[in-house]
């Protein structure tokens, strides 16, 4: 079956405004339809508890002081610390049985016979059983408004005065107000997963979490449409394959291609420019695996590390909380990763165009210091504003924005959106000679496409501030989150993908835009609207039970085809022989390409499932796919086109793979230690103690303390070990080497290899 180019071009375009009005429309439902914040909560006596401005008050302090990076509210966040939705729930519903045991029997509600304690959980289950009315006023029984104080007590206690059974070190909250105010926001996100919507028969969230003391139990949508997503997975995956088998796309072929040799490509000033972003990027890299291994150890210790602070009279918790080094860990995450990306997209335009636009190199280097400075800039604020050094309004603009992903104030989220307009520019000045001759639905335009959507939907960030109702704030949150990476960075691999094959001269430019256009049309037709699935629990309407399932299951179609592509990259690699001089940046390529399927789409559908999502959400089910998805796709992407500099710029005598290649296994094995000897057993785990007793209880201290958890955890030292030792060999053969780069040639009359063979005239 033919396609032409033509019409996957005007199909992508069809699937962009679909899914522009379909996200349009539903950002409108999520103003409309956001839990709402009561303006004021009164006892029986008509007292006030709490009013709208002290919640509005507790998101603040949630945010400010980096709080969803130790736990996590409404399922999102971090894992460490409880989930404040399902804790606020769970002893809400505790205070209240102590309240009816004592009121009805004088004594506590553990000294109750069965039939006493079953009429006081009925009694429970029925308070919380609410509706919300049209006054704007909720009105709490005198248990509830027992409880509600009970809470604050308890959150004071544990975020301002400390707990090191916890990992909370003494004054997270600065101050005894704050954490009640924190208290407040944390039981109305309670309030609304135990409150009917109205004209509805479940609650805001959709019945989560799950915690049938409180008459929490899965809806009946959940059930049905995992039924039907596992039908669609079964159909989706056959049509993935029919349509790679269908389709006629060219493979990558070695035999009879004349393949550039490195020493036969001259490298350019801004090619030089680019490779110094690779360094940058390894050393962000060593920060992150090093501070994932103290995040790893925090859970089997969470008042220290190793007796190392008692011996030594240093406070670690005080001194580096889990909330900060999570936040940096994840933050230097996506940055390495993105500073590669960046890196490549800059190297890659003179080896298909010739082509170097005057002064490039000058501004590549001022690029790289722009990003250094936002780089320090951010992460320094993020701990200034967690350890409460700036105060007032700043906080959110230069310290900490305190949103999972989104950590960095919003200066510094500023100045990485002008990072992404810069690097465009950039890349469209390299590209000038290609842009100019070729269709808009040509390579060249795909990558700035691809760069482009990933400057755009960061700009969904900017659409809400500390004040924002929380479920608006996720909304737009995932925006950035989710659709970057199912939808503008799934896009960038293609294309990075494809430009690298067409310039060793392996695909020829025609076939790679086809592939691109295809594959594009794929991932952003299922991935934009497959962000839905993260709508499920967090306030927004049931209609997005059924979207999510259909669109998260049907983005395995995308996964399917990126694993067909590796193996047929892997198989080229294979029949290349030694004398293939890009072995090692395929194999990356290829690696990418399986642990993606993996990842995203393996384990990634299994935790989408809405009936598994409802009870798994949240644990270390997705900390698996998760660290299977970033890392082992978009991080081996990255470190591939990094290993595909590094081969190009390096002279030839000085060029060797033996240090990488064993950074590429210990990399690949560490991943498999940690992800399926470690944290996939243990959120199994997880999923049976939510099953068989509540969600909160999943992730409750208790939970985490059981031997065997705690042997799961240290079984994930030796993975953990592994991809240290890979990350330092690296961070150790990228100085090597660079100190052995080839010099640039800036004058194109000297330069030996023509780039028309790429080109072509197609």
């Amino acid at each position: 079956m033919r396609v032409r180019k033509q019409t996957l071009a005007k199909l992508l375009l069809v699937v962009f405004v679909v899914n522009l009005v379909v996200m349009g429309a539903g950002a409108l439902l999520a103003y409309e339809q956001a839990p709402p914040i009561p303006r004021a909560v009164q006892g029986p006596d008509g007292e006030t508890l709490v009013t709208k401005g002290e919640v509005q008050e507790g998101k603040t302090v949630f945010q400010r002081d980096g709080l969803m990076n130790h736990g996590s509210i409404l399922g999102n966040g971090a894992y460490f610390g409880p989930d404040y939705t399902a804790d606020t729930l769970d002893l809400k519903v505790q205070y209240m049985r102590e309240y009816y045991a004592e009121e009805r029997h004088g004594t506590t509600y553990d000294a109750l016979s069965g039939p006493e304690q079953a009429a006081v959980d009925q009694r429970v289950e029925t308070e919380l059983d609410d509706e919300y009315g049209e006054t704007g006023v909720v009105q709490y029984s005198a248990a509830e408004t027992y409880a509600h104080r009970q809470v604050r007590e308890v959150y004071v206690e544990r975020y301002h005065e400390g707990s090191l059974e916890r990992g909370v070190p003494a004054g997270m909250i600065d101050s005894e107000g704050e954490a009640r105010r924190f208290a407040d926001f944390a039981l109305w996100t309670a309030w609304m997963s135990h409150t009917d919507r109205p004209g509805s028969d479940h609650t805001f969230t959709n019945d989560w979490p799950y915690q049938p003391t409180a008459g929490n139990e899965p809806t009946t949508a959940a059930m049905t449409w995992s039924v039907i997503a596992m039908v669609l997975l079964v159909a989706g995956a056959g049509v993935g394959v029919w349509l790679y088998k269908s389709v006629e796309l060219p493979e990558p072929e070695t035999d009879g291609v004349s393949v550039p040799h490195p020493e036969d490509v001259d490298l350019v000033p801004s090619q030089r420019a680019a490779v110094t972003f690779v360094p940058v990027a390894a050393l962000l890299f060593v920060g992150q695996v090093m501070l994932g291994g103290l995040l790893a150890h925090y859970y089997v210790e969470r008042g220290g590390f190793f007796g190392l602070g008692e011996l030594l009279g240093v406070n670690v918790v005080s001194l580096l909380p889990f909330a900060i080094a999570k936040t940096w860990h994840i933050d230097l995450g996506v940055l390495w990763i993105a500073t590669l990306w960046i890196g490549a997209g800059l190297f890659l335009p003179p080896l298909l165009t010739g082509y170097e636009p005057d002064g490039q190199s000058r501004l590549i280097h001022g690029l790289l210091g722009a990003l250094v400075v936002v780089v320090v800039g951010g992460l320094s604020g993020i701990w200034l504003g967690a350890q409460g050094y700036i105060d007032g309004s700043l906080w959110w603009i230069l310290g900490n924005e305190g949103l999972e992903y989104l950590e960095v104030g919003k200066l510094w989220q500023v100045g990485l959106l002008a990072g992404f307009v810069g690097w465009a520019y950039l890349v469209a000045r390299g590209f000038k000679p290609l842009l100019d001759r070729e269709p808009r639905h040509g390579l060249a335009h795909m990558i700035l496409y691809a760069g482009g959507s990933i400057a755009l939907l960061f700009v969904a960030g900017f659409l809400f501030t500390p004040k924002t109702n929380i479920a608006v704030t996720e909304f737009w949150r995932w925006w950035v989150v989710h659709m970057w990476v199912e939808g503008a960075f799934e896009f960038f691999i293609v294309a990075v993908v494809g430009l690298t094959l067409v310039s060793m001269n392996l695909l020829s430019k025609r076939s790679a835009e086809k592939a691109v256009l295809l594959e594009a049309l794929f991932v952003m037709g299922t991935g934009v609207i497959g962000v839905s699935h993260h709508y499920w629990w967090i306030g927004m309407p049931d209609l997005w039970v059924p979207i999510g399932s259909v669109f998260s299951t049907l983005e395995l179609i995308p996964l399917v085809f990126i694993l067909f592509e590796a193996i047929n990259e892997y198989r080229a690699m294979a029949t290349a022989g030694e004398a293939f001089p890009y072995s090692l940046p395929f194999a990356f390529i290829v690696a990418s390409g399986v642990w993606n399927f993996v990842g995203a789409g393996v384990l990634g559908f299994f935790i989408n499932l809405p009936l598994v999502n409802y009870y798994e959400h949240g644990t270390y089910l997705t900390v698996g796919h998760a660290h299977a998805a970033m890392f082992g796709a978009f991080g081996f992407l990255a470190l591939g086109m990094a290993t595909y500099m590094l081969r190009i710029a390096v002279r030839e005598v000085h060029w060797s793979t033996r240090r990488l290649r064993a950074a590429f296994w210990l990399w690949n094995v560490g991943l498999v230690l940690m992800v399926f000897v470690s944290v996939l057993p243990v959120g199994f785990l997880q999923l049976e103690t939510a099953f068989a007793v509540s969600y909160d209880a999943a992730r409750s201290v208790a939970f985490y303390e059981r031997p065997l958890v705690q042997a799961l955890f240290w079984a994930r030292m030796p993975g953990d070990t592994l991809l240290i030792l890979g990350t330092l060999v690296f961070g150790y053969d990228v100085v090597v080497k660079l100190r052995h780069l080839r010099p640039a040639v800036s004058d194109a009359e000297d330069r030996q290899w023509s780039p028309s063979v790429v080109l072509g005239d197609d």
